[in-house]
């Protein structure tokens, strides 16, 4: 970075730009074991804020939370074939404990569904005792060789779900619904607008039958797989002979499902809203949602601004909303530090709200609102100060979600272009393609190694082009199917 105080611009490398505002704004650090990350105060306080709404729509659907444990038996892992091959590679393997060898060696979980369909199976004896429908909020370790903070570390935090079901058909229902709950968090909560879809057979989850995806467009025009899930038919309930008594009399195996999401969430929220300041938080998942910055100049009046202060904190925070209750306010009561370097700060923090409020705001009865979102100033009375930050907060958030949606659409190709055109559009701003495809997994290959854009997903029907491409973007065979193709982190 050329300055201590300047990020560098997203249009010079977003790269770095994501680094800095990550390190800066104090979201996360470099840990002393390489490629994993501490998770600092104000990166973890957003992912606190992820956890309580995404875990009570968990519950609101019927989901109950359990832990299982960290270490999982070697044999466990090969015993879903296809499973050990996709994970083989990311393991980290436990071969000592209590200074001897171990007689089975134990993975560090990189996933659970060995170890949760095993007790699903000890569980089980009937129709009865299904569905099962479990979450985990856990840490998971995989062994990357190239990482990035919160997008791609060796261990991160995740909820993962895992359910049992008696037919198949409940088994997909229950994927497509936590699709949907997934989908209705990262735009409600996050506002990040997402498309969902079906992952073709090279980018599914290793040993499922069908995955889906819920894919966000960054604002380097890169997609970010944000949350996963999946319908992994019977292949772990074989694996692990979890079955059941059917209703009809005999003997018949389980299908589960497992989906998920991960601290990756708040690296997207950085890349979808951040500006060349730094951070942007929707306001129902910043920890603050409201900086007062006390202005003055001489202890009389450093005395008189700060009880003002903190009355306007109690009062707002007292004041009860329809959506979440209390408004989280913090004064900044810093002495030592000029205003404009507060602000600074908290704009890199990316706190939605500031009130600006000194000696002449008092005497009028008034104060400065300040978003941090478009930076626009607004007196507002003391009187309705609950009203005007309540509606103001409910606005940043619409209007965030509008504005990523904005750049979505407006990085979105649907006409049809040729191949050329898509290599050079690859090679340039990038985006999202939507192109026909013949299902070919040649086509799919040579596509990733001449461009190394991939298949996002297969869309569901609302995200569909009006009219279904003819033909396939590489071999210009007849489209057997419409996909949508970025480049991706």
């Amino acid at each position: 970075m050329a300055d201590d105080k300047k990020l560098t611009t997203r249009a010079a490398d977003f790269s770095a730009w994501y680094n800095e505002t990550v390190l800066k704004a104090e979201l996360a650090d470099y840990s002393p074991v390489r490629g994993c990350m501490v998770i600092r105060p104000n990166g973890y306080g957003i992912w606190e804020r992820m956890q309580r709404a995404l875990d009570d729509k968990f519950k609101a659907t019927g989901h109950q939370n359990a832990y299982f444990p960290l270490f999982i038996p070697e044999s466990f892992l090969q015993k879903e074939a296809e499973h050990v091959e996709g994970f083989a590679p990311e393991t980290a393997v436990v071969t000592h404990g209590g200074g001897k060898k171990l007689e089975e060696p134990l993975i560090v979980r990189p996933t659970s569904e060995t170890i949760i369909y095993h007790m699903f199976a000890k569980w089980t004896q009937s129709y009865r005792d299904l569905p099962i429908l479990m979450n985990q909020w856990a840490n998971v370790v995989r062994w990357e060789m190239r990482t990035r903070l919160f997008l791609r570390t060796t261990e991160f935090l995740w909820q993962e779900g895992h359910t049992a079901h008696v037919t198949h058909d409940e088994a997909e229902e229950e994927t497509r619904r936590m699709l949907g709950v997934y989908r209705d968090f990262m735009e409600g909560w996050m506002a990040m607008p997402v498309i969902t879809g079906q992952k073709t057979n090279a980018e599914r989850f290793a040993g499922a039958l069908r995955t889906y995806s819920c894919e966000a467009m960054m604002q380097d025009n890169k997609a970010l797989q944000a949350g996963t899930s999946h319908n992994l038919g019977q292949n772990f309930s074989k694996a692990f002979d979890l079955k059941f008594q059917a209703e009809h009399g005999g003997t018949e195996f389980a299908w589960n499902t497992s989906w998920g999401v991960s601290t990756r969430l708040v690296g997207g929220l950085v890349m979808t809203h951040g500006d060349d300041n730094g951070l942007r938080t929707p306001p129902l998942l910043a920890p603050i949602e409201l900086v007062i910055v006390p202005i003055y100049r001489t202890d009389e009046e450093r005395s008189v601004v700060l009880e003002a202060a903190h009355r306007i904190q109690k009062s707002l925070s007292d004041w009860e909303r329809r959506d979440i209750a209390r408004i989280r306010v913090h004064v900044d009561a810093r002495d030592g530090m000029k205003p404009g370097a507060k602000y600074y700060e908290w704009e890199l923090r990316g706190i939605p709200l500031r009130l600006e409020i000194g000696p002449r705001d008092l005497l009028k009865n008034e104060a400065v609102l300040v978003r941090r979102d478009t930076r626009a100033k607004t007196p507002v009375s003391l009187d309705t100060l609950g009203e005007e930050v309540a509606e103001m907060l409910s606005r940043v958030q619409r209007e965030m979600l509008e504005a990523a949606r904005e750049r979505l659409d407006a990085s979105t190709v649907r006409e049809r272009i040729s191949y050329d055109q898509f290599r050079q559009l690859m090679e340039g701003p990038g985006g999202f393609v939507y192109a026909g495809w013949c299902e070919g997994a040649e086509c799919e290959a040579q596509i990733k190694e001449e461009t190394k854009a991939t298949i996002r997903v297969l869309p569901d029907e609302e995200f569909r082009s009006a009219d279904a491409p003819a033909t396939c973007l590489k071999c210009g065979k007849p489209a057997t199917a419409e996909a949508v193709w970025a480049k991706a982190y």
